[in-house]
């Protein structure tokens, strides 16, 4: 097949309304469209250092690659972007956000803050899918508009995991609060992006007087000095945030004492699990999975061996009893899980996660006589 390139001539005319801010590598003015009457934010990237425009040229490419792998609602969307490779310039065209900083939100409508605290979790979980850091997280980079809807701004500092050795630079950014533990060793991950999130909560909360936080535990344990006391993902703070309301959700006796009931065989059978391994969290594959499971073993009274129940719920190495799973005690749970709502289910399962977090982690494998490993 002959590769052509196909040249788009129509050019796009926009008006300048007014400047936004400067900084090192250029300006942020905002547009508008008036051939569809929308406002746009456009990054121009100017640097003032021409002797490192071509090097702080690649990290501007390196922001449009960022922001366009990520779509979610409580994150900036950036819908063009127009490069001058020869010239080490260009333009970048996001979304317009017309509203507040967090803190100046959160000071009118207090009463908003647990509901800001969840878009702001689940808006840092979806960078942390990624492997995307942000690592410039203050209220000026946390957006909330006139509708109540949160957006996180401004990735220009963003890095992949694997890439995010300038460790001086996420020093000199998050200089609001006390810093964690991991700095003394030169070190910035997720983990440190979930304390950063919640001390930024933390503080709203002691200036605000706010007494009625919906999330006090959770952000207790995202505020941890340490890391090993830490909540240490953005995905296990939703689950922390979703367990919580299992109380809260008219769930039977019945319902309750299926959960339970499934839930202490999980944890009777998985012993041990690698410090790397992972929790399910899309229900609808695990309830694709444990049909699949479910069906294989349905004229069996327990299962002869528990490890594909087990498989259903992590990824990684575990250690497990292979023996002593009774098949009607999954017949239940899946009954219970068909029947929930998508809200019922993420709680059924966010609950099931909290309970296998009290089970034993482990580094290298531990020599057992009565566990297999899988």
């Amino acid at each position: 097949m002959t590769t052509s390139v196909i040249p788009f001539i129509r050019r796009r005319d926009y008006t300048l309304v007014k400047e936004l801010g400067q900084g090192a590598c250029g300006k942020t003015v905002l547009l508008f469209d008036p051939l569809i009457e929308e406002h746009f934010v456009c990054k121009k990237y100017v640097p003032f250092d021409e002797s490192q425009r071509q090097q702080l040229f690649a990290h501007f490419v390196r922001e449009i690659k960022l922001l366009h792998q990520v779509l979610h609602r409580n994150v900036v969307r950036v819908f063009n972007y127009f490069l001058y490779p020869d010239q080490f310039a260009g333009y970048l065209l996001m979304e317009y956000i017309s509203g507040k900083q967090l803190d100046a939100y959160v000071h009118d409508s207090p009463e908003r803050l647990s509901d800001l605290f969840v878009q702001a979790v689940e808006g840092f979980a979806h960078l942390e899918a990624h492997r995307i850091l942000h690592r410039d997280i203050r209220p000026a980079n946390l957006l909330v508009r006139d509708d109540g809807v949160l957006k996180i701004i401004d990735l220009g500092f963003g890095k992949r995991i694997a890439d995010s050795d300038d460790f001086d630079k996420s020093i000199s950014l998050n200089w609001w609060c006390a810093t964690p533990a991991e700095f003394g060793e030169r070190r910035y991950d997720h983990a440190t992006e979930v304390y950063f999130v919640g001390k930024l909560f933390e503080q709203m909360i002691a200036d605000n007087g706010i007494h009625d936080f919906q999330y006090d535990g959770v952000l207790g344990g995202m505020c941890q000095h340490e890391p090993s006391d830490r909540l240490a993902t953005f995905q296990t703070v939703l689950s922390r945030m979703q367990a919580a309301q299992f109380s809260e959700v008219n769930f039977s006796i019945q319902d309750t004492e299926t959960f339970r009931g499934f839930s202490a065989l999980l944890r009777r059978h998985i012993s041990k699990i690698e410090s790397g391994a992972s929790y399910v969290v899309d229900v609808d594959l695990l309830l694709d999975q444990l049909e699949r499971v479910y069906r294989s073993l349905m004229l069996e009274a327990t299962a002869p061996d528990s490890s594909p129940i087990l498989q259903c719920f992590l990824r990684g190495p575990f250690y497990y009893r292979k023996e002593g799973f009774p098949v009607s005690t999954l017949k239940d749970f899946l009954r219970l899980l068909k029947a929930s709502s998508a809200d019922r289910r993420r709680i059924l399962l966010a609950n099931i996660h909290t309970s296998l977090d009290a089970l034993v982690r482990y580094n290298t494998p531990p020599a057992s006589d009565d566990d297999v490993p899988f």
